[in-house]
């Protein structure tokens, strides 16, 4: 499933036809898609894993799922879920979610609980980590309503470079402790970001997928934990249970 830096790529990929005008839909959505047909796609915006194509009065919210793609200028063979023509390119989603709304996007969305967002609040985090305090931080950083944006490949790195165990709990962290895996959530989405953009992500994995520890040079641990039984890969020896 991408995560939150990918999303924001491609936000960036499609900047070319902001302000464009759609010529022809086409795809295997059940929305209705000729509503687009005519219209000038106002802008592209991310929020997390949501990728939002705005026009006025309305706007598109996809969402790539587990095995979602997407292709710019060119086309797979597969049917598209939801293809938008211009006078010069296209767009084109697959394996998908799309949902239409009727509504400004601003109204809907918090700009602020976004990791990569110019609006992201770190106390507002906060705030909102100590309202859950049973929740093991495994679960409490993909927690999209807090951390939007923050997938399993950054929940796993962040909580190595925090030296924090998988199985914490949040209200066992130390102040200083949960303002560092806060601050580290948004730093490690930006360094994915960055990686991601010149095909280096796998390259600066420390702990996910990985054989063993390049602190303590002993096994990985690798179990699905929480709610969602996500891979978690973590060190028993570096990183700190606290419980």
């Amino acid at each position: 499933m991408p995560e939150g830096p990918s999303i924001l790529i491609l936000k960036e990929q499609l900047q070319a036809f902001a302000g464009k005008k759609v010529i022809r839909v086409e795809g295997n959505s059940k929305i209705d898609l000729q509503k687009m047909k005519g219209k000038k796609v106002l802008e592209f915006k991310s929020w997390g894993k949501h990728f939002l194509i705005c026009f006025k009065g309305f706007y598109l919210r996809i969402h790539l799922l587990m095995f979602g793609t997407y292709r710019i200028n060119e086309r797979k063979e597969a049917p598209a879920r939801l293809s938008l023509q211009f006078e010069k390119g296209e767009i084109n989603f697959y394996t998908c979610s799309i949902q239409l709304f009727e509504n400004d996007v601003n109204d809907d969305y918090d700009w602020d609980v976004d990791v990569l967002s110019e609006e992201w609040d770190p106390l507002k985090a906060e705030k909102a980590l100590k309202k859950t305090k049973t929740a093991n931080v495994c679960d409490a950083l993909l927690n999209q309503e807090i951390f939007s944006g923050v997938g399993n490949i950054i929940k796993n790195e962040v909580l190595f470079r925090t030296k924090i165990h998988p199985k914490s709990i949040i209200g066992a962290l130390p102040p200083k402790k949960l303002k560092e895996l806060i601050k580290e959530a948004s730093n490690y989405s930006f360094d994915f970001y960055e990686w991601k953009k010149i095909f280096e992500l796998k390259k600066h994995w420390l702990i996910y997928k990985k054989k063993e520890c390049p602190r303590c040079k002993v096994a990985v641990i690798k179990d699905h934990l929480g709610k969602g039984k996500r891979l978690t890969c973590f060190c028993d020896n570096c990183q700190v249970l606290y419980s």
